[in-house]
């Protein structure tokens, strides 16, 4: 039994080392991206609910960027708090601030999707740029550096949404290596040729592409999704590319407590069910080696079956995906959870075990 166990550990190795060095090694060692700046109009979106405080702060930061045809498109989901007084101020304020109100209506209550599409039809630009209402851009470039990486055949840009750094707290070393790995997964299948997935916190597209798949029509039932879900379906490997250069991350505030990232990463997980089969499988099959290679690597060695092989197989894992991911961790700027690598992956593993589970008997909550 224990031999079966030892090749299975093998096999299970051998596959972790294919996704660490073969597949997110096409993002780890990529070299630095080069972008071409072109002066093609944009619109950026922001979809807003009850985000009173967050628009406050962050809007004056999209109306000063360095580009020099944008306008943005300030969406008011049917907010309770003052989110549209701020944003009719901002509209007097800025020449090229433009505002859509969002009321409520039965079909599409609370749906941030309804919303967005409102607030897509509305651009008069045939290039978007989509942004959360609690997050801002790293630099006065975003907009350049993001629109830089549209060819004729390239009409869709996948971004990083970083989270910001809270010195002191193990939690948002978790968040941000969380968000780093996620990120390299989807930069890497991306420059694979086989894109999945993309983040609302810093997107961008051309507007034919929304009306190819009817918007999110297919999807508009799913209250989360207009992200990755909308990627999932419209992305292909001909349409897709990636930015990754530090002034095109954009920044949000990370939850504070366990429980509060908990039930955002249940919403995140509830989703991908949702993907195309192969995406569906790649990450499950990812994860599975993951847990699997703790698992055997504990058993093994608990009943000394050849640990003097076993205890140099589990380091030279170790070596090659901490070499890949670090790679990965200096591009994102994220160098600082990387250290932490070996803890934390094990504590995700399990968290995220925990919310596969969890989510089996409960659904999350999704947009306000």
């Amino acid at each position: 039994m224990l031999t079966i166990t030892f090749y299975a550990f093998i096999g299970v190795v051998a596959l972790q080392l294919f996704y660490y060095i073969v597949v997110f090694g096409k993002f780890s060692f990529a070299k630095p991206q080069k972008s071409t700046p072109k002066r093609i109009p944009i619109s950026v979106i922001v979809c807003a609910k009850n985000e009173e405080e967050n628009v406050k702060k962050f809007v004056p930061l999209l109306a000063e960027q360095n580009y020099p045809d944008y306008e943005i498109i300030l969406i008011d989901d049917a907010s309770s708090d003052n989110t549209l007084d701020v944003f009719e101020e901002f509209e007097k304020q800025y020449s090229n601030i433009r505002l859509v109100k969002v009321q409520n209506n039965e079909a599409f209550w609370g749906n941030k999707k309804f919303a967005l599409t409102l607030g897509i039809k509305a651009a008069k630009n045939e290039y978007l740029l989509f942004t959360d209402a609690d997050c801002y851009p790293s630099s006065k470039e975003w907009i350049k550096e993001m629109s830089s990486q549209f060819t004729m055949s390239k009409t869709i840009v996948l971004g990083y949404g970083a989270y910001e750094k809270i010195a002191g707290s193990f939690l948002n070393k978790i968040i941000r290596f969380e968000t780093m790995l996620t990120a390299v997964q989807y930069f890497s299948w991306a420059k694979m040729k086989h894109p999945y997935m993309g983040v609302g916190r810093n997107l961008a597209y051309k507007k034919e592409e929304f009306f190819n798949v009817n918007g999110f029509i297919d999807h508009m039932k799913i209250r989360s999704g207009d992200d990755d879900l909308f990627i999932n379906q419209a992305s292909t490997k001909k349409n897709t590319t990636i930015c990754f250069t530090p002034e095109s991350f954009t920044f949000s505030e990370p939850k504070k407590t366990f429980k509060d990232w908990f039930d955002q990463k249940r919403r995140h997980v509830s989703t991908a069910s949702f993907y195309k089969a192969f995406d569906r499988m790649q990450l499950a099959v990812f994860f599975l080696s993951q847990f699997l290679f703790i698992v055997l690597a504990v058993v093994l060695l608990a009943f000394q079956f050849n640990w003097m092989i076993i205890v140099p197989i589990v380091a030279g894992r170790y070596l090659f995906s901490w070499i890949s991911l670090g790679y990965s961790a200096g591009k994102l700027k994220e160098k600082d959870v990387i250290y932490w690598y070996p803890v934390i992956e094990i504590m995700l593993i399990f968290t995220q075990l925990n919310i596969f589970i969890t989510n089996l008997f409960s659904k999350p909550v999704h947009w306000k």
